[in-house]
């Protein structure tokens, strides 16, 4: 009798550029090793050099972005397209990579060209093609939390993680990283749980309509947030890479997400496993530590904050 095929779990980090995805990676490494798991790290980013975490596959042994787009006269964007492409008419090569790492915990670095996970589907082939070989994958979507200080931003992000959602189709898990450095680039509206689980977006609209020059995008942004609401999927994690509190949260929504802390890989306790089975770990108290960490106390109700506007 054969024995059953082994299942791998991992993470596709994902995001766009700038986002923290390979410090993520780094951080996540150093955390899980730290836990007692075996973390492999794969760069499937061609445009990625000098890589910080010790990395065991490397698409740069395939193919680099600088080769193609001296080669063929391509620009950064259509030249990650090409490698994402190339990729996906190789995978052989990253099967044959792959497959000398089995029982570990995969870390996937990803491009962080956006179109590849809102409508271009070589990433999602490749994604689907992973899970056809057994791995049981969450899409980590890394977004800047400074985004939030911005209405008209956080909309975007919004559209953009709902789309690559849809697109994608894996467990996904959307994180708001750089926590630490958000109070930075100005100061919030409305509490940081508002932003974390998309509350109540006409508030939002609300201080777009106060700026003379999104006022006569009225209506395509009231489309906008009624489009993301009947959806209703999109929410965040709040993440500082340093903090270990936040790495530890992270860490639960994705197991639950792909199902690792339902397996038998590590040692887990009845009452870890009941709590992610009906969902009773809620965000609601770490998203509160985290606001009290890092941002500064708002004590304004809600209609006292209309008022302000």
């Amino acid at each position: 009798m054969s024995s059953p095929p082994c299942v791998m779990f991992g993470q596709v980090v994902i995001g766009p550029p700038g986002s923290g995805k390979t410090t993520y990676c780094l951080g996540m490494q150093e955390f899980l090793t730290k836990l007692g798991r075996k973390v492999v790290v794969v760069n499937l980013d061609p445009a990625n050099d000098g890589l910080p975490y010790q990395c065991s596959v490397d698409i740069a042994e395939l193919v680099t972005l600088d080769d193609v787009m001296d080669g063929l006269k391509l620009g950064p964007n259509g030249g990650l397209i090409y490698c994402m492409e190339y990729l996906e008419a190789n995978f052989d090569w990253l099967e044959k990579k792959l497959e000398q790492f089995k029982g570990c915990y995969f870390l996937f670095d990803c491009p962080g060209q956006v179109e590849l996970y809102t409508h271009q589907n070589s990433v999602k082939n490749i994604f689907a093609q992973l899970t056809k070989w057994n791995f049981r994958l969450t899409a980590v979507h890394l977004v800047d939390s400074h985004y939030c200080a911005d209405p008209a931003k956080f909309i975007s992000v919004l559209c953009t993680s709902l789309s690559t959602m849809l697109h994608v189709e894996l467990p996904h898990v959307n994180v708001l990283s750089k926590m630490d450095l958000m109070e930075q680039f100005g100061k919030l509206a409305f509490n940081l749980d508002y932003y974390t689980e998309v509350l109540d977006l006409s508030y939002l609209l609300e201080h777009l309509a106060s700026d003379p020059f999104f006022k006569k995008f009225k209506r395509l942004n009231e489309k906008l947030v009624e489009l993301i609401e009947d959806y209703s999927l999109v929410s965040f994690v709040p993440l500082n890479v340093q903090d270990k509190e936040s790495m530890v949260q992270v860490m639960k929504v994705v197991d639950k997400a792909n199902g690792y802390c339902f397996g038998d890989l590590e040692g887990r306790s009845m009452e870890a496993m009941m709590s992610a089975a009906v969902g009773a770990d809620f965000h609601f108290a770490s998203t509160l530590a985290v606001q009290d960490k890092y941002l500064e106390s708002n004590t304004k109700t809600v209609e006292e904050e209309v008022m302000d506007l």
